[in-house]
């Protein structure tokens, strides 16, 4: 028996496997080597404040950077001395590296502002930098000249 071609499920079956492959590969956080950062930005009074998650890291682990408005923040956990006599069944412990970078609503004063790290969350109070007011630029007319 023939069976008559039908593009709308040819269609239908290549979206099925692409939809797998990205399941299967892109968005599986083990296959990448560095993890997930979540960020809350949000502004307090005249400061910007940024609270990033990074678990398992100590404070001297993590650097923290701004060029003009983007801020940068990476971590890297050291990896554990891997002891020979052990059997393990089930390793989930290892190294880790966090980092992401974000465009800030607006610049900073870096030289003013304070981190703090407390149960595996950074806080950055970063003040912001004063915006010059806005000027009128006077227009002359040429006409006649």
């Amino acid at each position: 028996m023939l069976a008559r071609f039908d593009p709308f499920r040819e269609i239908a079956s290549l979206r099925r496997e692409i939809e797998r492959l990205f399941d299967e590969s892109l968005f599986r956080p083990e296959l990448s080597d560095v993890a997930s950062m979540p960020l809350d930005v949000y502004e307090e009074g005249d400061n910007l404040v940024v609270k990033a998650s990074m678990p398992g890291l100590k404070p001297e682990e993590i650097k923290v950077e701004v060029r003009g408005d983007v801020l940068h923040i990476a971590g890297e956990s050291k990896k554990e001395e891997e002891k020979k006599k052990r059997n393990y069944h089930l390793r989930e412990h290892r190294y880790t590296r966090f980092e992401r970078s974000v465009v800030l609503p607006a610049e900073v004063l870096v030289d003013k502002a304070t981190a703090t790290f407390e149960n595996g969350v950074l806080t950055l109070t970063l003040p912001r930098s004063e915006t010059p007011k806005a000027k009128a630029i006077p227009i002359q007319s040429k006409v006649g000249a």
